[in-house]
C-alpha cells in the first residue's frame, strides 16, 4: 500500500509539472510540443497504473497430491533492476519500466539516453517530492562515449539482478551477452521494420488517416513507427495519391516549440543520412519519389516528410528500419503475398492493416509475425495494453497486467507434515 501511495502522488507531481516536463522534451529531442505533452500524459500514466497494480500481486494456494502438504507459491521482487532507455520517449520509456519496478518492489538504477539525460533527472525530482525513498531511484547519465563501459558495468555486476532495455536490436544483443554471464533476467523491447498493409477492401481515407499517424508522429522515429506500407493493386494508385495528398496538407516541418508544427527535426545528423541513403538507394533501384524527398531548408536535421512509389522489397527501405520519416509503397497482388513480404523481417514488433473483411481481418491478425497488431487502427500503444515483440524484437512485454511480472519472482514453498 504505501508503495501505491507514492506512486500515485509521482504520478500526481507529473500532471502538476506536464508543461514543463513537456518543454523538456522538445528541448532534449525536438519532438512538436503537442507530441511532447501527450508523451508527458502517456508517461505519467504508467505510475498511476502500476500504483493500482501494485496492491494485486497475488501468489497462489495449489491443492497437494499429499494430505499432509500445503502448496504455495509467493511472487517477490527480483531486486535491483538496471532500466536502460532511449531518446525518443525519454519519458515514457522510463516510467513503464520504473512503475512497474517500484510497484513489484525494486529499486532501479535508470541508464537514459546520452541525448536526452534531463527528462530521466527531472523524473527524479519529482520522485523526491513524491517521496520514493532515497536509493530507490537513481538516475546516471553519462556521454556517448562511456555508454558502452556503463551498459557493461549494469549487465555484468552481480548486485544487479535484473536489465530491461528498450532500444536497438544490435545493442539489445551485446547487453544479452553481458547479462549471460551472471544470468541475469531480462526484458527487451528492440527494433521494429512494421509493415502497413491495406487490402482491397479497405476504408481508403480511414487507411490514409491511419498511416499518417502511424508513419509520421515524432518524424518517423518510433520503434513501432510503419516502415513498409504494402498496398493492394486495387486501391493502390488511389491510396497513394491521398496519402501524398494528406502529407502536403496536414503536416508541418519546423522547431518543435512552434504550436503549428507537426514534424520537428531528427535527432542528429546521422538519423538525416541514413534517410537520405535509403532514398537514394531506392531511386536508384527504380523508385519514385511522390512527395519530399530532400533536407528542409530550416536546417541540416530537419527533413521533408517523403513518400516513395514503385518501391520493391529488394531495396534498402524496405529491408532496414529507416526510423524517419520515409514512406516507401510496395504495390501487392494476393493476400498470401502480403504475409509472406510482412513476415520475411527477422523482427516483429508492430503490424498493421486495414481491410473490412472479418474472414480476413482474423487470419491476417493470425498470421503476422509481430507482438502487437493494429486492425483498421494507426496508434496502438496504451498503459493497458501489453507491449512487446517476437523474433528479434525483443524479450518480455510491458505495461499492462503483464508488465509487473517482468520484475518478480516466483517462489514455492511447500508446508510438509501437517
Amino acid at each position: 500500500q504505501e508503495r501505491s501511495v507514492r506512486l500515485r502522488r509521482w504520478y500526481e507531481l507529473m500532471l502538476e509539472n506536464k508543461e514543463e516536463l513537456a518543454r523538456i522534451i522538445t528541448a532534449e529531442n525536438g519532438k512538436p510540443l503537442k507530441e511532447a505533452q501527450g508523451e508527458i500524459l502517456y508517461s505519467a500514466s504508467f505510475l498511476e497504473w502500476f500504483a493500482e497494480e501494485a496492491r494485486r500481486v497475488y501468489g497462489d494456494v495449489i491443492p497437494a497430491s499429499a494430505k499432509d502438504r500445503r502448496i504455495l507459491a509467493l511472487k517477490q521482487p527480483v531486486g535491483v533492476a538496471a532500466i536502460i532507455t532511449p531518446w525518443n520517449f525519454p519519458s515514457a520509456m522510463i516510467t513503464r519500466k520504473v512503475g512497474a519496478a517500484l510497484a513489484a518492489g525494486c529499486t532501479v538504477v535508470v541508464k537514459p539516453a546520452e541525448d536526452t539525460p534531463l527528462s530521466a533527472l527531472a523524473l527524479g525530482e519529482l520522485a523526491n517530492q513524491a517521496g520514493i525513498p532515497a536509493g530507490v531511484y537513481n538516475v546516471v547519465p553519462c556521454s556517448r562515449q562511456q555508454t558502452p563501459a556503463v551498459g557493461e558495468v549494469l549487465c555484468t555486476d552481480p548486485l544487479v539482478a535484473k536489465i530491461s532495455f528498450t532500444g536497438s536490436t544490435a545493442t539489445g544483443k551485446i547487453l544479452l551477452k553481458h547479462a549471460a554471464g551472471t544470468v541475469k533476467r531480462v526484458s527487451m523491447e528492440l527494433g521494429g521494420h512494421a509493415p502497413f498493409i491495406v487490402f482491397d477492401s479497405a476504408n481508403v481515407d480511414r487507411a490514409v488517416a491511419g498511416a499518417l499517424a502511424s508513419k509520421y508522429r515524432n518524424s518517423g522515429q518510433t520503434c513501432v513507427c510503419t516502415n513498409r506500407f504494402l498496398v493492394q493493386k486495387g486501391i493502390h494508385d488511389e491510396f497513394v495519391e491521398k496519402f501524398a495528398k494528406a502529407i502536403e496538407r496536414e503536416l508541418h516541418v519546423g522547431s518543435g516549440f512552434d504550436a503549428k508544427t507537426t514534424q520537428g527535426p531528427l535527432i542528429n545528423e546521422k538519423a538525416v543520412e541514413k534517410v537520405e541513403r535509403h532514398i537514394n538507394d531506392a531511386v536508384s533501384q527504380g523508385a519514385s519519389i511522390v512527395t519530399g524527398g530532400k533536407r528542409h531548408s530550416l536546417g541540416k536535421n530537419f527533413f521533408e516528410p517523403t513518400l516513395l512509389s514503385n518501391v520493391s522489397t529488394k531495396m534498402l527501405c524496405t529491408q532496414e528500419e529507416t526510423f524517419g520519416p520515409l514512406a516507401p509503397v510496395i504495390k501487392f497482388d494476393t493476400e498470401a503475398e502480403a504475409i509472406a513480404i510482412a513476415n520475411a523481417a527477422n523482427v516483429g514488433l508492430a503490424g498493421y492493416f486495414y481491410s473490412q473483411d472479418p474472414a480476413q481481418i482474423w487470419r491476417v491478425a493470425e498470421q503476422l509475425e509481430v507482438g502487437m497488431v493494429g486492425v483498421n487502427e494507426g496508434i496502438i500503444s496504451s498503459v493497458e495494453s501489453p507491449f512487446g515483440g517476437v523474433k528479434q524484437s525483443g524479450l518480455g512485454r510491458e505495461g499492462s497486467k503483464y508488465g509487473i511480472d517482468e520484475y518478480l519472482e516466483i517462489k514455492y514453498v511447500c508446508f510438509g507434515g501437517l
